[in-house]
């Protein structure tokens, strides 16, 4: 099968991207390395990268010609960039996604499309299930909100198979740590390693539910099997455990790098949630998911890449 992943050079496209080769598929990959990096990919030269916006309508449908299955996770990502730049975000993320399911109509592909648990806002029920009305705060997750709208007439007006996973604080291995907008995980992991205070927004009792990138790419190529039920919805993905809060992944985090860490408290972003937690019912019955990663793990083995990588580094430099 042949593949268009939008985003391949991200986080979790470079390792969906990885996944589809090792299962004999064919893989295009289309990113602008804004945020990606060649780095990502560097380990499957079998990726055929085309470097290019999604803005570009034209490019979108060129490169997802003899494309079976299209899968969007190219995207302007972060809230608090969102909220300096919400021009850029719904340019890239509402029209990017709108050009996508032209390209599908045109080549009669299916489309997967990645939203994020930030449209439900802040809410008075959880854990959090699909049925919800979507409360968004930032115009990251109202750019989301209405990718998957786009996704669900796309498929009633026009057939176009397509499926929207709303991702819960994905996290894993190979996560940037560079960025301005880096998430919560990676940064706490590398301050621990490298000895300075890790930043914590607000007082901490934020909690996430978190999901390891293993389990986030297992229910990506469900999602692309899935029969007719699942078209034209959208899906939680989330770790599948209890909430962890901000103070307690620190807590975490500190056990495993056997570190004494002394938080930063900073006011709390704009557009953040209290608390996220994901009714897995529907991506249970649906699409068959079922996460295996839990919490504990999933740190474990983020801990000792970065120590690994730390080791490599230094033996470079010698």
């Amino acid at each position: 099968m042949r593949c268009l992943v939008t985003g391949a050079a991200g986080f979790i496209g470079s390792r969906l991207s990885f996944r589809l080769l090792a299962d004999g598929n064919d893989v295009v990959g289309l990113d602008d390395l804004s945020t990606g990096s060649l780095e990502n990919l560097s380990d499957q030269p079998e990726i055929d990268l085309e470097v290019g916006d999604l803005r570009d309508a034209d490019l979108v449908t060129r490169v997802a010609r003899g494309c079976e299955v299209i899968y969007h996770l190219g995207a302007v990502r972060s809230v608090p960039r969102s909220i300096a730049e919400p021009v850029l975000t719904t340019e890239v993320n509402v029209g990017g996604t709108l050009n996508v399911l032209m390209a599908a109509h045109e080549h009669g592909a299916r489309v997967v499309t990645a939203s994020s648990s930030s449209v439900y806002g802040d809410q008075d029920h959880y854990p959090l299930h699909e049925q919800l009305v979507p409360r968004p705060k930032s115009p990251y997750a109202a750019s989301k909100m209405a990718g998957e709208s786009y996704c669900r007439a796309w498929w009633q007006s026009f057939g176009v198979p397509a499926v929207s996973l709303r991702y819960f604080n994905v996290y894993g291995p190979r996560q940037d740590s560079t960025s301005q907008y880096a998430v919560v995980v990676p940064l706490f992991v590398l301050a621990c390693l490298d000895g300075r205070r890790p930043v914590i927004h607000g007082d901490g009792n934020q909690a996430r539910d978190f999901t390891f990138i293993d389990d986030a790419v297992e229910a990506t190529i469900a999602a692309a099997h899935a029969g007719e039920e699942a078209f034209g919805r959208a899906f939680n993905i989330g770790g599948g455990q209890i909430p962890t809060s901000v103070n307690d992944l620190l807590a975490k985090i500190a056990l495993l790098t056997r570190t004494q860490p002394d938080p930063e408290f900073v006011p709390t972003r704009e557009g953040d949630v209290l608390l996220t937690h994901a009714d897995l019912s529907m991506s249970s019955r649906i699409l068959g998911y079922h996460p295996k990663v839990a919490i504990d793990e999933g740190l474990k083995r983020v801990v000792e890449w970065f120590e690994t990588e730390a080791s490599s580094r230094l033996i470079a430099q010698v």
